[in-house]
């Protein structure tokens, strides 16, 4: 049990512990806003190559797979749930994934063609080989190494489990549009549950803030289908480096701990959570593709650069009592900030 508890709460590297790793500071404008900030896909962030890619990989990987097995054997449909996901989408979204893959990292995957119209993907990172027939739906695995447990239920399953960025996916029919499928094993704090099968303005409406944007949700759907794609980026403060935060902690392990947020100014950890959040549309099937990647930050380097530490200091008192209750900093704020401005 002991051990299981500490693979519940393990937390990964941040950024500056890693020798390569995309980096990001989207406090930039030392404001906080809620907007949708969006900016052309492969903008330069001064990451090179790995801006140019939808799915990041880096030293980190072992423990993103590790975390999403380990999410999926606590409960599937805790982290996975699809509403009226077509045969169509399911496609085009599969295929989209394999084929970014490929090009994007062919050092670590490999496509097979078979005779009888079956392709099969193989990842020397996960030593695991995935069967699709020709629309891309799942047919096979093949894991030497692991068995994956419960089994992969469809394409998207298996696939998300290949990369370290989750993943959702929202479909427009004439008027409605809802989300439809959900791949979310790093939740931070909101559970796939609760949003599968909702409107963008009901998914985002705890956000502090999203008023206007909640207002104009069907644009902005519009505009993730059918506008190139885009790049933006949301940031909290954590005092852990776990990427599990579901509100509904595993079974034996205490809510408190598992809630986290609770910052100790004798025994400072605080860490600037970054969500660098790809969008890419499909029009031909009206629906788009919404990818999270969550990374770390250690606010004890970042407070060691002045421009750094002023512009997140700028940002959280910049933030609205409700801003502030929603990221969990109420009761913090004023001594995160003493911690952040002191030598």
């Amino acid at each position: 049990m002991k051990h299981l508890e500490e693979q519940w709460l393990a937390e990964i590297c941040p950024v500056e512990a890693l020798d390569w790793a995309a980096t990001y500071f989207p406090l930039a404008s030392g404001r906080y806003e809620v907007k949708p900030g969006l900016h052309r896909f492969g903008t330069d962030f001064g990451n090179g190559e790995a801006d140019q890619q939808v799915f990041q990989l880096d030293e980190n990987f072992a423990y993103y797979h590790d975390l999403k097995q380990l999410a999926r054997q606590e409960q599937l449909s805790k982290y996975l749930q699809t509403c009226e996901y077509a045969d169509s989408v399911a496609t085009a979204i599969a295929q989209f994934i394999i084929h970014r893959l490929l090009q994007e990292h062919p050092q670590y995957f490999e496509l097979a063609m078979q005779a009888n119209g079956m392709v099969s993907l193989f990842n020397h990172l996960t030593q695991e080989k995935l069967v699709f027939n020709s629309a891309y739906q799942l047919q096979s695995v093949h894991a030497p190494m692991h068995t994956p447990a419960p089994p992969y239920r469809c394409s998207l399953d298996a696939l998300a489990n290949q990369i370290q960025e989750d993943v959702t996916v929202v479909r427009r029919q004439g008027d409605r549009h809802w989300m439809s499928a959900i791949h979310l094993c790093f939740p931070n704090h909101w559970a796939a549950e609760a949003k599968i099968g909702q409107p963008f303005a009901t998914v985002h409406q705890p956000v502090a803030g999203m008023e206007s944007m909640n207002r104009r949700g069907d644009a902005i759907v519009h505009t993730m289908i059918t506008h190139k794609p885009a790049v933006r980026f949301a940031w909290g403060l954590s005092t852990d480096t776990r990427l599990n935060h579901h509100p509904h902690p595993p079974i034996g392990i205490d809510p408190a701990r598992w809630h986290g947020r609770k910052f100790d100014l004798t025994a400072p950890r605080l860490y600037l959570r970054v969500e660098r959040q790809v969008v890419w549309g499909f029009p031909g099937v009206d629906a788009a593709l919404f990818t999270i990647r969550t990374s770390f930050r250690d606010c004890r380097s970042l407070k060691q650069d002045e421009g750094l530490r002023s512009n997140l200091c700028a940002a959280l008192r910049s933030m609205s009592a409700a801003a502030l209750a929603y990221k969990g900093l109420t009761h913090s704020q004023p001594e995160i900030l003493k911690w952040l401005e002191e030598p």
